[in-house]
């Protein structure tokens, strides 16, 4: 099994997926090409799905540090979100110079363009989403592995898309190494979503799309939530909360201004 990575500057995000070894997906257009790692397999053989727990002294003071005076103090309360930024160890996520830097409030850079997510994006993101552990969460933007770290501590399912090779892979040995199990990634255009694993309870994109996506309005499932950030530009971007109601009604709500990466598309 392998898993893949997610991304944000400062509020700019990139998106990323995951995958199963050598197995090729549906080969309907916009659909993702492979799966990197398949988090299914362990549950298909009867492993805990149960998110790994951290105990590193040292890096958990650091943690608390970062949550309480960086994402608490700035609003986010919600107790099970707090808790999942405290055990997730962001510094097994950047490179090696830099985890001296793992638990400031600052993105870092993880190659090819792209950063981790700044920590109180982060939480904000995720906390909007109100999160259920029976779940199935889409993320758009794998990136480095660490938003997709936090959703697999409060959901039942993760399924990540990268479009970006080289980091899908690498998300993909890193969230193995730290024990994930109901994380799967993806490499391919997450504009499309996943159809084959639809609808979601939730779905949330870390780069900046000039729209809302339709095929993720379509993939999200009656009372879900996204969150991403649309606009065309760095200076026009908004971080936008999508609902949509039981009888499949869909709302709107402009949360606050932001700068993410924009959305990669793949070329076609």
């Amino acid at each position: 099994m392998r898993l893949l990575p997610l991304h944000l500057l400062m509020s700019c995000f990139v998106a990323t997926g995951m995958a199963s070894e050598n197995e090729e997906s549906s080969s309907a257009e916009g659909n993702p090409g492979k799966f990197v790692l398949r988090a299914a397999r362990a549950l298909e053989s009867g492993e805990s799905s149960s998110p790994p727990s951290f105990t590193d002294a040292e890096r958990l003071m650091e943690r608390k540090r970062m949550v309480r005076n960086q994402i608490s103090a700035r609003g986010v309360d919600d107790s099970k979100v707090l808790a999942a930024m405290r055990d997730v160890p962001r510094h097994l996520l950047v490179p090696e110079s830099l985890q001296k830097h793992a638990y400031k409030d600052r993105p870092l850079p993880i190659g090819h363009g792209q950063t981790i997510s700044q920590p109180y994006i982060v939480g904000y993101m995720t906390e909007l989403l109100r999160i259920g552990p029976e779940d199935t969460i889409l993320e758009i933007g794998t990136g480095s592995g660490y938003q997709a770290a936090i959703l697999a501590q409060l959901a039942g399912q993760v399924i990540s898309i990268e479009i970006i090779e080289a980091l899908a892979n690498r998300a993909a040995e890193d969230l193995q190494a730290m024990g994930y199990k109901n994380i799967s990634v993806l490499h391919g255009d997450g504009y499309f979503g996943y159809e084959e694993q639809a609808p979601y309870d939730a779905i949330i994109v870390t780069a900046a799309a000039e729209h809302i996506p339709p095929p993720l309005i379509a993939q999200l499932k009656p009372g879900g939530r996204m969150i991403l950030p649309v606009g065309s530009s760095g200076w026009t971007q908004n971080l936008i909360l999508v609902k949509k109601n039981a009888k499949g009604k869909v709302t709107t709500n402009h949360l606050l201004p932001v700068r993410f990466v924009p959305l990669t598309r793949k070329e076609r």
